[in-house]
């Protein structure tokens, strides 16, 4: 269906409430959405019940915060322009707050899509009634970290490097039930009971308009596990939101534009979240990611040496859905970069005992595709989270130098590399990463000196 028919048949969006309830040892929280003329939508989640008072006006403004995420994916099938927020108050520097997150967490949306949305005009967010102010007040104790956890690579590198740091009373927080993260976790040394597992149920109604043809695309996702879990820092007294994010996610997607499938994960949204809480949501909870100033190339580096967790991790995107739950898919272009920048630092033995095969010796068609954007052949990067152009390109290189040295065979697409105008522009590059640490970040001081010590550790 057309954008332009859309929006004209369907211009209203309408955030109605939510229903907060116990049952069965959980918190459920319903959200209640609306696109007028077409048809409701009623996603929900569950929290573990640890004592919540459900009139804690704190907690009630998380769990409409996060109804305001979760409201950009059912909005997305039909880009209602006047969105009617009735359960809370907004301000208007809050509305132009999550204007900017749909606006550049849909970045990858539009585009697929071929929308070009003014920033201004795309959205009119109405909610002005003072009767939905709630005080927060910051007077719990808050100590140790709540750290999101995949079960890919950069958890992993966080879990090790909070492992070193002063900082023991943490947590681990998972949305929905996931193999590799939960056996991640357990071999970190956390125990079951320090595991926040929540449940968030899409309403399926929205995969229905899907199949007929309504608006489909990526959101920030990143931007929901902020808000879910800064609610579980509060909820279980932790002081930190620990994510997994590297400098790498603040490249655009899209050569020579804004597009970045990892909005939600770059600094800029870091920045503003951190400061969302603190206008919004002073109760305490502070939000960094640990691995800000680390390249992605460090961060493989890192993890090449955790050997213990190379049979547990997955980083696949399209081998968690379906039947093939929480594998690698060995098919996209996913698989393929987590092959490449552990490259220059795993031998193909060792990649092999990994993935069961060696992609790098991919000849088809798609895997070449993927492999020339990866290194920049083309005018975008694969929309996955993957490192930036430079990374990859210097990892190429050094995995060729490393298996040249060894006197052995290269496999494919290393080969095939070596004949493109991207291995005549970086073969004689020097290694900027050996030292680099940016010094862009919102990680505490006492936190930071471990991430130094872990950099300073990288084998090249």
């Amino acid at each position: 269906m057309k954008y332009n028919e859309l929006i004209a048949k369907y211009p209203d969006f309408i955030y109605h409430g939510f229903d907060i309830t116990k049952q069965n040892g959980c918190i459920k929280i319903v959200y209640n959405f609306e696109t007028v003329g077409l048809t409701e939508f009623h996603p929900s989640w569950l929290y573990p019940d640890n004592g919540i008072d459900v009139n804690d006006p704190t907690f009630v403004e998380f769990a409409f915060s996060i109804g305001m995420v979760e409201l950009v994916s059912y909005w997305k099938a039909t880009c209602s322009p006047n969105v009617t927020v009735k359960c809370g108050y907004l301000s208007e520097q809050q509305k132009n707050w999550w204007k900017k997150l749909y606006f550049h967490g849909l970045g990858e949306f539009f585009y697929i899509n071929g929308i070009q949305p003014d920033m201004e005009k795309f959205m009119t967010i109405t909610a002005h009634s003072d009767e939905f102010k709630r005080e927060i007040k910051s007077g719990k104790s808050l100590s140790g970290c709540m750290v999101p956890v995949g079960g890919g690579k950069d958890s992993i590198v966080a879990l090790h490097i909070l492992s070193l740091c002063e900082e023991k009373d943490n947590m681990c927080f998972m949305i929905n039930h996931r193999n590799s993260a939960f056996a991640s976790a357990m071999l970190a040394g956390y125990r079951p009971e320090n595991i926040c597992r929540p449940r968030r149920y899409l309403d399926r109604t929205i995969v229905e308009l899907n199949k007929q043809g309504f608006l489909n695309g990526h959101t920030p996702l990143s931007a929901l596990i902020a808000f879910s879990a800064s609610m579980a820092a509060y909820l279980n007294g932790k002081k930190y939101v620990v994510l997994s994010n590297e400098s790498s996610a603040n490249e655009a997607s899209v050569s020579g534009s804004s597009v970045n499938h990892q909005y939600s994960k770059s600094f800029e949204f870091e920045k503003d979240f951190a400061d969302y809480l603190k206008a919004y949501l002073p109760c305490g909870v502070e939000y960094f990611s640990l691995l800000r100033p680390l390249s992605e190339l460090q961060i493989a580096s890192i993890f090449s040496q955790l050997t213990e967790y190379h049979q547990v991790f997955r980083s696949c995107n399209a081998g968690n859905a379906g039947k093939n739950f929480d594998t690698w898919c060995l098919d996209c272009s996913k698989c393929l970069f987590v092959v490449m920048i552990l490259s220059p630092f795993l031998s193909d033995d060792e990649i092999k005992e990994i993935f069961r095969i060696n992609l790098l010796n991919s000849n088809s068609e798609k895997m070449v595709k993927y492999f020339e954007q990866l290194i920049g052949l083309h005018d975008s990067k694969p929309f996955e989270c993957v490192g930036s152009v430079d990374e990859i390109n210097f990892a190429m290189c050094s995995a060729i130098r490393k298996r040249e040295q060894a006197g052995e065979k290269l496999p494919y697409l290393l080969d095939y590399y070596m004949k493109t105008t991207a291995y005549e522009k970086y073969k004689d590059a020097p290694n900027v990463y050996a030292e680099y640490f940016d010094e862009v970040n919102l990680i505490p001081e006492h936190i930071k000196k471990y991430v130094r010590e872990c950099a300073s550790n990288c084998k090249w």
